[in-house]
């Protein structure tokens, strides 16, 4: 899912795909996007059903409730590839089947996840699914200093998420064909523009990994797997030169 910074799940490890951006539409743009979209949890509406309308997160406490590898990794997990048991999420988030259920109940508390009773096998499962597709949130103008801390600490959160599915691949690259493993890679450079220069690129940057999401299955060609990107674009200069 989604995920910007303005976020959208991304991807859990398994073939489906989704994102988030921080700051701006993310994918894990299933994704999430900084400092736009709707304000639905505070206004009382239904959640966003699909990437491109991200549920825009406000509330330090569902920031903070979300600000958690674990918790990424689960709400990914169910945005990606549905409805789930807290021991089939305890693969995907490195946990114990007790210790997910801790995180889905927070999770739910906030309004992210919800039991989905519909597609349990027996009377014995109790299977969850996800409530939101794609989140943004973010810095704005006037945003109390609350919000700005707990923003930050999901911003930390999703990057040691991300850090977590790369230490995964990284273990096992060798097993991985050639074909894929000169393909996957990091890279990085620096840019000298405008700060409107910089929306555009970002912007750019957006559209090029949105038309690869295909979160719907019909829509991926023989041999698409998930892959997970994430970008960061970061102003490296004294804000006090910026004059």
């Amino acid at each position: 899912m989604p995920f910007t910074d303005e976020i959208v799940p991304a991807g859990a490890g398994t073939d489906d795909g989704t994102g988030t951006d921080n700051g701006a539409r993310t994918d894990d743009r299933a994704g999430t996007e900084n400092g736009t979209g709707t304000d639905y949890a505070e206004a009382g509406q239904v959640r966003p059903a699909t990437a491109d309308v991200p549920l825009k997160l406000t509330d330090p406490r569902k920031l903070r409730a979300l600000a958690h590898p674990a918790r990424i990794a689960i709400l990914q997990h169910l945005a990606l590839d549905g409805p789930a048991t807290a021991t089939a999420c305890a693969s995907v988030a490195g946990l114990s089947p007790s210790a997910c259920s801790y995180h889905l109940r927070a999770l739910a508390r906030h309004g992210f996840v919800a039991e989905d009773p519909a597609s349990a096998a027996d009377g014995r499962q109790r299977p969850w699914r996800a409530l939101v597709v794609s989140l943004t949130f973010g810095d704005e103008p006037g945003q109390p200093t609350a919000v700005r801390a707990a923003s930050r600490l999901l911003i930390e959160s999703l990057q040691a998420r991300f850090d977590d599915v790369r230490a995964d691949y990284l273990d096992r690259q060798a097993e991985y064909s050639p074909q894929w493993r000169s393909a996957a890679g990091i890279s990085q450079d620096v840019l000298h523009l405008t700060a409107d220069e910089l929306a555009v690129v970002r912007e750019q940057l957006q559209d090029v990994l949105a038309a690869y999401r295909r979160l719907d299955q019909v829509d991926r060609p023989p041999g698409a797997r998930r892959v997970h990107a994430m970008f960061d674009l970061v102003p490296w200069f004294d804000p006090a030169s910026d004059t």
